[in-house]
């Protein structure tokens, strides 16, 4: 049964985010470090197994907690881009994993031991089309004197954060030619690699400075061998396991707009209240108010399209139009609230110390990754209204 609310939950959440204020997370902003302290926090309290099956050590909670988490973790004026993808990457291993591979990695996975935060998916060249990867994995017999397959991994993957700070990653590649598969989303595989021992051997990660701090790295493949062992599911049959992945990861990052959102808000009315220009508080000009009043109208839209999308995924339901349009809402949503927030502070909202430029710059991301608002117009377009689809 969903429930929205989760007030425990997010009352625990704000208890441990106003231990990072945001001089924590300007520090780090800076020098583009990785917020270690904050992830170690995360990760005792179990907030990040809240996905994983009880009997496998998480809470076996359903997505809505994780919503809920996500929405006050930014709206504390954190940041779980860091470490969201701890949540909900696993999903590959226990949705279509053998039962030897979900007994191997996920007790790791649900207390901290094992990082899995690296999901293997896009490409220089195929961006958003990911029928179009050219990575690609053949089968080889291993170098191991123990026997056996591996498979030989060679290609390329850009904008895969975390891959520094990840001891697994899910990794997409192809396995038969697209030109060879009667169907484009046909011949892709899901694999595990072992980042701790593919880097150097094969694996190399260039990090990809970006305007916010997200640990962005770009990955060379270069006659990679992964065990046969850690293929999941069947082979050719990895695009649609990614799917669910998919979904879970646009419902939760649309819950961490919404947070953002709320932090605009706040900040914005907080400030609109306090202060005084020509003897009387701003707030007081309708010219204030209506922007503050709009964006907490759109923001409790796209949040209970947020609600809707999470329901359908935790009751087993088709939910891939809704993941996109609560995704979409909840990006355009933050980034209005942002925009709306800046205006209100006038030249302070520029100031480091007001730390709304920092968030400014991170939700602006959602609006292009982990899909962009014109896919999902073309996916609502095509699969929803019928439109002819363009070539």
């Amino acid at each position: 049964m969903l429930e929205p609310s989760h007030l425990e939950i997010r009352e625990s959440v704000r208890r441990l985010c106003a231990d990072f204020p945001g001089s924590y997370w300007q520090a780090l902003d800076r020098d583009r470090i990785y917020p270690t302290e904050f992830v170690r926090t995360l990760t005792s309290s179990g907030f990040l197994s809240v996905l994983v099956p009880e009997e496998y050590g998480g809470a076996g909670l359903g997505l809505s907690a994780a919503t809920a988490i996500l929405e006050e973790i930014h709206r504390s004026g954190c940041n779980g881009g860091a470490c969201h993808a701890q949540m909900y990457t696993m999903g590959t291993i226990l949705k279509h994993g053998s039962p030897e591979q979900k007994q191997r990695y996920l007790p790791g996975i649900a207390s901290g031991e094992l990082r899995l935060q690296a999901f293997g998916v896009t490409e220089p060249t195929s961006g958003t089309d990911t029928t179009r990867i050219k990575t690609f994995a053949r089968r080889a017999p291993a170098l191991a004197k123990a026997g056996g397959d591996d498979y030989v991994v060679n290609g390329q993957k850009i904008w895969i954060s975390r891959a520094e700070h990840s001891d697994l990653m899910v990794l997409l590649v192809r396995t038969t030619p697209r030109d060879q598969v009667a169907k484009s989303s046909d011949g892709m595989s899901v694999l595990l690699v072992d980042m701790r021992e593919a880097a150097g051997n094969g694996l190399t990660i260039r990090p990809v400075r970006t305007m916010l701090n997200h640990a962005t790295t770009e990955l060379f493949f270069d006659d990679l061998r992964v065990p046969a062992a850690n293929l999941i599911g069947e082979e050719g049959k990895g695009f649609k396991y990614i799917l669910d992945g998919m979904n879970a990861e646009r419902i939760l990052i649309a819950s961490e707009c919404i947070g953002d959102g709320r932090f605009f808000i706040d900040r914005a009315s907080a400030y609109a209240s306090g202060r005084e220009v020509f003897g009387r508080p701003i707030g007081e000009n309708q010219g204030i108010q209506f922007p503050i009043a709009r964006a907490h109208v759109q923001l409790s839209a796209a949040a209970a399209m947020v609600d809707q999308a999470a329901a359908l995924f935790e009751a087993g339901e088709p939910c891939g139009t809704e993941a996109n349009m609560a995704k979409m809402l909840a990006s355009e949503a933050s980034w209005y609230a942002a925009d709306m927030c800046i205006q209100t502070h006038g030249g302070f909202g520029f100031a480091e110390e007001y730390d709304i430029e920092r968030k400014f710059r991170e939700t602006r991301l959602y609006q292009v990754a982990p899909i962009s608002t014109n896919l999902i117009l073309s996916h609502v377009a095509t699969h929803v209204l019928k439109l002819p689809k363009s070539f």
